[in-house]
C-alpha cells in the first residue's frame, strides 16, 4: 500500500496528491480525446453522461460537501436553459455571453433559494427545495412569451466564436471541455476556505459556527455556486436534447440527479462521474433490455403453451414493457444503495482498492459501518 509522505505545505496546494495520480488522470484525459475514434457510434450518450456529470458535480457541492439536500436542481437546470435560449435565439447574443448569463441567472436563483432555507435543515429543506421545483415548473408552463409554454421552444445547433459545433464530435469536445473546467474549478474552490467552511458545516453546524463559520453567508455561496454549475448545464442540455418543454425539468429529474450523487459516493467528485455514467446509461440498458427481453419470453411462452407457464412469461413481458418502468428501478436502485452500500460506487472502489493493496493481511472489519457524528451533535 502506497503512503504519500509530505514534506513541505507546498505538496498541499497541488492539484493532485503525487505524480501516480496525476499520470492516472492525464491517462483518462488521453483516453477521452480519442474515444471519438474508438465509438464514433455512442457521442451522443457520451456527451449526455458529460452534462450530467456537471450536473452531479453541481449537486455533489450542495449535498456532498456542504449536507443540503436539494430536490429541486432540475429547477436550476431548466432556468440555465432557458435563459440561455432566449437570450441567444431570441436578443441574438453571442453564444458565450448567453452562457455565462444563463449561470448568473441561475446561480440569482440558487440566492433566491438559499437565503429563506438558511434556518432549515433536513427534511425541511428537501420540501422547500421540492416547492421550489414545482413553482418553477408552473412558471414554466404559464410564460409564453419566454419559454414557450406547453407548446415548448425548438433549439438550434451550437454556433460559438463563427464555429458550428453542432456536429456530434464537436458537441462531445464542447461537453468535455466544460465538465474538465468544471471539475478543476470545484477542486480547487474545494480546498479554500470557502470549500473547507462547507466541509465543516457538513459535518456539524453547531461545531462549524463555534468556529467563526458564517452559516448564512457560507449556505448561501453553495446554493450560488451550485446552480451556477447546474446553469452552465442546462446551456449543453438544451442543444442535446434539441427541443425545451416544461414537463422535462419535473420531480423525476431531480430525483435522478440525487440518485446520481448517492449511488456514485456522496462528498467526493469521483462520485459525481461515477453517478453520471450509471443514470445516464441506465435507460439506455432499460431501452435495450425492453427489445431484446420480448424474443426469448416469447419463444418460451411457446414452449409452455397456455398454461400457468405461458401465463407468467406474458406477465414479465408486460411487466418489461411498462411505461413507469425506469422510476421504478431508480427508486429501487437508491434504496438498495442506501441499505447495502451507502459509500456508493465510488466507496466500493476504494474498498476494492484497498483490499488488494492490504491482501492478504486486509481485515474484514475496516470499513465497518458504525455510527459518526462529531460531540457537539448530542447536544441537538
Amino acid at each position: 500500500m502506497r503512503f504519500v509522505f509530505k514534506t513541505s505545505y507546498v505538496q498541499d496546494l497541488g492539484l493532485f496528491r503525487d505524480g501516480v495520480q496525476r499520470n492516472w488522470y492525464i491517462a483518462l484525459l488521453v483516453l477521452a480525446l480519442v474515444l471519438p475514434r474508438l465509438v464514433p457510434a455512442y457521442l451522443g450518450d457520451i456527451a449526455l453522461v458529460f452534462i450530467y456529470g456537471l450536473c452531479g458535480l453541481s449537486l455533489m457541492v450542495l449535498a456532498g460537501y456542504t449536507g443540503l439536500v436539494s430536490l429541486g436542481h432540475a429547477a436550476f437546470l431548466g432556468i440555465g436553459a432557458y435563459t440561455y435560449v432566449y437570450l441567444m435565439l431570441d436578443l441574438g447574443l453571442p453564444w458565450i455571453v448567453a452562457v455565462g448569463l444563463a449561470a448568473v441567472v441561475s446561480a440569482a436563483a440558487g440566492v433566491i433559494v438559499g437565503v429563506p432555507a438558511l434556518r432549515m435543515t433536513g427534511v425541511y429543506l428537501t420540501i422547500a427545495t421540492l416547492a421550489f421545483a414545482l413553482i418553477i415548473q408552473e412558471v414554466f408552463t404559464r410564460w409564453d412569451r419566454v419559454t414557450g409554454g406547453l407548446k415548448g421552444k425548438a433549439v438550434d445547433k451550437v454556433v460559438a466564436f463563427g464555429l458550428p459545433l453542432g456536429g456530434d464530435v464537436a458537441f462531445y469536445f464542447l461537453c468535455l471541455a466544460f465538465l474538465v473546467g468544471g471539475l478543476w474549478l470545484t477542486s480547487n474552490l474545494l480546498r479554500t476556505p470557502t470549500g473547507r467552511a462547507w466541509v465543516a458545516i457538513r459535518d456539524s453546524e453547531i461545531a462549524a459556527q463555534s468556529m467563526g463559520v458564517n452559516l448564512a453567508k457560507y449556505k448561501t455561496m453553495a446554493f450560488a455556486y451550485s446552480a451556477a454549475l447546474m446553469g452552465v448545464a442546462g446551456a449543453l442540455f438544451a442543444h442535446k436534447i434539441g427541443f425545451l418543454a416544461p414537463d422535462i425539468f419535473s420531480v423525476l429529474l431531480s430525483i435522478q440527479f440525487l440518485l446520481m450523487v448517492v449511488v456514485g459516493g456522496l462528498g467526493s467528485l469521483h462520485g459525481a462521474l461515477f453517478g453520471a455514467v450509471f443514470v445516464a446509461m441506465l435507460p439506455v440498458a432499460i431501452s435495450q433490455a425492453r427489445d431484446a427481453v420480448p424474443a426469448w419470453i416469447a419463444q418460451l411462452a411457446g414452449v409452455f403453451g397456455t398454461g400457468a407457464g405461458h401465463a407468467t412469461f406474458l406477465a414479465v413481458d408486460r411487466f418489461v414493457k411498462q411505461p413507469g418502468l425506469e422510476p421504478g428501478i431508480f427508486g429501487l436502485i437508491l434504496a438498495l444503495v442506501i441499505l447495502f452500500e451507502p459509500l456508493g460506487i465510488y466507496g466500493r472502489w476504494s474498498k476494492i482498492k484497498v483490499y488488494f493493496s492490504l491482501f492478504p493481511l486486509y481485515k474484514h472489519a475496516t470499513f465497518r459501518r458504525q455510527r459518526a457524528y462529531m460531540r457537539s451533535e448530542r447536544l441537538r
